[in-house]
């Protein structure tokens, strides 16, 4: 018999000083990010240029692939860590955790279900755990799941409403949520079949909340139609601004109208470790369903969402399947088997990463990180409004403040205002030293800043209102000439 070479190995001495290259890679990278640019920019043809190629057939040597990957693919990728990465909501993770997933990878841990790692499995529960008394839900029934992230916890968590309040008829199943609702929701909602006439999007008030009586008239319109409301979801946080719905009139109007109450709190949600995020959040305990983001204001790396429930027998009794091949695993039940939990079978270890980071940093060193956030964001308002330049759109919400260029010694339209504030985001991007886009407030576009990175400071911030000040005179200049 042939013998057989093919055993995708390195020898020891190789493993080492490969394994030394990588994490070298990784700590220089934590150590010097500041100083780096945080913005990468590439066109398909100039990435193109760089990677694409037949699968080789024959090997190379492993350190030309990794310095390779670490010159062109490394530097190629947007640091969403970085200080200055001030757009759509950045991923600041913590190098506890970077390793924790180096741990959980490399051993390649199945944590689908307890036979496979009991461990594994035993994590995730205490994990939760620990979620469920952050966030005020029961502790007993309470459970829930890690997910790759919010769009999967909010897919999950649909999934669940669905079966729950309609069983298998949901031809005249209504779910509700606003205008300022992650996008997520609605993808998840349109994946499960619903029709675009199940869906409600309710406008939001002059803060970009729920409007409540708008949401009442539409129940009650709903029910004379013989329809049947079966799910409500709110924001805790919204991508835009950072506003939290008034969950509290919400679960009351969901517990009277037997409507499961779904609360996304995927970016807003860990603002409860703050005194001022918690009394932001009365409510959130009512709940029935609540999406948060460890890779998100946790400082997790990507991907971990999260899902918790208030009776985890809703998730069991949504996706429990009982195949022949797993009857030999199924155990106690008291063991958890998370594959009948969510949608997944084949599952990472993802509560390794949050486990160890709190038990190496613990929760009051997250505490203060979030506080630093919330408080950092009402310094920069502070700042804004005292200056002639700027604009406040939208106060510091959750560490989220909407700004735009407007200055008190000229008079622009609204059009030129929206070209100009445009023009600043494009240029500072295009520079590669800061990311700052924009979004769009009534009807207005304006610079959105999320500053939920613990190592962002204001000197950050003011380097960029700078740089945002000399590119917002670079096209007055342009402006002006026109005339």
């Amino acid at each position: 018999m042939k013998k057989n070479n093919a055993r995708l190995e390195l020898s020891k001495e190789e493993m080492k000083s490969y394994g030394y290259q990588v994490v070298d890679a990784i700590v220089e990278h934590h150590q010097q990010q500041a100083d780096k640019m945080p913005v990468a920019l590439g066109s398909r043809n100039e990435m193109e240029s760089l990677f694409l190629e037949e699968a080789p057939e024959k090997g190379s040597d492993p350190a030309q692939v990794l310095n390779f990957v670490l010159e062109k693919v490394m530097t190629n990728s947007t640091n969403m860590a970085h200080p200055k990465s001030f757009s759509f909501v950045p991923g600041p993770s913590n190098y506890i955790s970077v390793m924790a997933d180096t741990l959980a990878t490399g051993y390649n841990i199945f944590s689908g279900g307890w036979a496979a790692s009991p461990a594994a499995a035993e994590l995730e529960i205490v994990t939760i755990q620990w979620l469920l008394k952050i966030f005020g839900f029961p502790k007993k029934k309470g459970g829930g799941i890690f997910t790759s992230g919010g769009s999967m916890a909010n897919l999950t968590a649909v999934a669940t409403a669905r079966r729950i309040k309609c069983g298998d008829d949901f031809s005249k199943a209504i779910i509700y949520l606003s205008d300022q609702a992650h996008s997520s929701n609605i993808k998840a909602i349109r994946v499960l079949g619903f029709k675009k006439e199940q869906i409600r999007i309710i406008p939001t008030d002059n803060e970009f909340k729920f409007a409540i009586n708008k949401l009442k008239n539409c129940i009650a319109k709903d029910r004379l139609e013989g329809l049947h409301p079966f799910c409500l979801i709110a924001t805790a946080g919204t991508t835009n601004t950072g506003t939290v719905d008034p969950l509290m009139e919400l679960a009351n109007i969901c517990k009277k109208e037997d409507i499961w109450f779904h609360i996304d709190g995927a970016y807003g949600g860990a603002a409860i470790l703050s005194k001022k995020g918690k009394q932001t959040m009365k409510g959130i305990e009512k709940a029935d369903s609540l999406t948060v983001d460890p890779h998100k204001w946790f400082f997790q790396p990507y991907e971990m969402g999260c899902l918790l429930v208030r009776n985890h027998k809703n998730l069991s009794n949504t996706f429990t399947e009982k195949p022949e091949y797993l009857r030999d695993i199924e155990g106690n039940t008291s063991e958890i088997n998370f594959y009948d939990h969510g949608i997944q079978l084949t599952r990472r270890f993802r509560a390794l990463k949050f486990y160890m980071s709190l038990k190496t940093f613990g929760l009051k060193e997250f505490r203060d990180a979030v506080t630093y956030n919330i408080d950092l964001a009402e310094e920069v308002e502070t700042l804004l409004r005292g200056s002639k330049s700027w604009e406040v759109v939208f106060p510091a919400t959750l560490a989220v403040i909407n700004f735009r260029y407007n200055p008190i010694t000229k008079k622009y339209s609204e059009k030129e205002l929206d070209k100009i504030n445009q023009y600043i985001s494009e240029k500072v991007v295009e520079s590669r030293k800061a990311l700052l886009v924009t979004t769009i407030l009534n009807g207005q576009i304006v610079l959105r800043m999320c500053l939920i990175n613990p190592r962002t400071t204001m000197k950050d911030v003011t380097d960029t209102f700078d740089m945002c000040k000399n590119y917002a005179l670079e096209i007055e200049g342009k402006l002006t000439s026109k005339v």
